[in-house]
């Protein structure tokens, strides 16, 4: 299979500027950029099929330039619905630095097709206004401009000049890596087709008809359940370790639906096709295993947060799934139990009490219940003695209790300080 055919066979391939032309170009190395907004001082897992790509495009002996857009960031690309909020530089350049650092997690800075990081700031940030507008700005028609889907759907509520002209500045992006690096490819989401097209007309308009360009975008994930990609309980699953732990970024995987994690291996993995169709058989074969959303969840944690922080992360699915907790040490716990619900007692509480006071348990009755089962663990240990009473002295580091309702329902309890 060629690269460009397992691309498309990856659902990787959406809209094309010329799909015969950018198909026998890939046959010999190319040059190839994707943008990066520092609106954050992270990237998500939002941002994963478009890093994976410019992986995906080195190692098949291609040279990937990843642009932080230090500039473009300080005006954002229009949104669908408003207007962005404008960031200050000193913010837009530290988080350019952050997403630099990240990104050096996936792409390879050594060997003929070494990757390359750069920051639109370093042209952008300086150019004259009115060399904008007569180099550049005399390019574009505006009424080819509002014609573009983002644009035209703001054109009601109202879009600024800022917003509307960052089409141009990402075109002229593409016209210095040309002209800089000889890079005739531009990737992208869906969302970027209209940016990518205006980068291909500004090449040709000032480059000539020879200047031969190629923009791609591939289709935006979305979970077959209509919510959004990239989201636990409304939250983004960062790159970042001290935004997303190691634990909850290979949880997010390990807990991918079953009609969702073929897709994303295909977008996201860079296993062969042979190997995710033996996932997609052990899945429908034994859908509770998991194994394909543990292949994915140990590939792609592995690349964010290293092997130390992949061994980490099964560690503590591990202890939880046994109950082991008492493996963990005190930084593991707190990565663990993150999302456990927490609450205050005084020492020396009756266990019941703090069943019933927490709403574990309804009543004193169902406590009593529960711990006479053994369904209920104190710190690791079934605790099946109705006497017991949650005491500083016995608290993790005097002051934790960790309880466990049945196999998957963990608890905090927090002894006062002054209990």
């Amino acid at each position: 299979m060629e690269f460009f055919e397992e691309l498309k066979w990856r659902n990787l391939v959406k809209d094309v500027t010329d799909e015969a032309g950018l198909a026998q170009r890939l046959r010999q190395p190319a040059v190839c950029y994707c943008g990066f907004d520092p609106t954050a001082d992270s990237l998500h897992i939002g941002h994963l099929q478009q890093i994976m790509l410019l992986r995906r495009y080195q190692l098949a002996g291609h040279r990937p330039i990843a642009l932080c857009g230090g500039a473009t960031g300080m005006i954002g690309d229009p949104r669908m619905t408003s207007e962005r909020k404008l960031l200050q530089l000193d913010d837009v350049r530290h988080n350019a630095e952050c997403i630099k650092g990240q990104l050096s997690h996936f792409l390879s800075f050594e060997g003929d097709n070494a990757a390359i990081v750069e920051n639109n700031y370093n042209w952008l940030g300086t150019m004259p206004m009115i060399d904008f507008l007569r180099d550049y700005g005399k390019c574009f028609n505006i009424n080819y401009m509002i014609a573009k889907d983002t644009v035209a759907k703001r054109l009601e509520t109202g879009i600024s000049f800022t917003e509307f002209a960052y089409t141009i500045l990402q075109s002229i992006d593409w016209l210095h890596l040309y002209d800089t690096y000889g890079c005739q490819l531009q990737i992208g989401g869906s969302d970027q087709w209209g940016n990518l097209t205006s980068g291909v007309e500004l090449i040709r308009k000032l480059r000539g008809e020879d200047a031969k360009v190629y923009g791609i975008t591939s289709p935006l994930i979305t979970k077959s359940d209509g919510t959004k990609f990239g989201k636990s309980e409304g939250k983004n699953i960062w790159l970042d370790p001290a935004r997303t732990s190691a634990y909850e970024f290979y949880q997010w995987f390990v807990n991918v639906a079953d009609d969702d994690i073929i897709n994303f291996l295909k977008r996201l993995s860079m296993r062969s096709p042979e190997e995710i169709m033996a996932l997609e058989a052990s899945m429908k074969a034994a859908p509770e295993k998991r194994e394909a959303q543990k292949a994915l969840a140990e590939e792609l944690t592995g690349l964010v947060h290293g092997p130390q922080g992949l061994a980490s992360a099964q560690k503590i699915t591990a202890a939880l799934f046994s109950g082991n907790v008492m493996d963990l040490d005190a930084r593991e716990r707190a990565s663990a139990l993150a999302d456990a619900p927490s609450f205050e007692i005084a020492s020396g509480m009756p266990l019941i009490d703090a069943l019933v006071a927490s709403h574990i348990a309804p009543s004193k009755r169902e406590a009593r219940q529960l711990i006479q089962a053994g369904s209920v663990s104190v710190n690791g240990r079934r605790c099946q003695q109705l006497e017991t009473q949650l005491a500083a002295a016995a608290a993790l580091d005097h002051e934790d209790f960790i309880i466990r309702k049945g196999k998957k329902s963990y608890f905090v309890f927090k002894v006062k300080a002054n209990g």
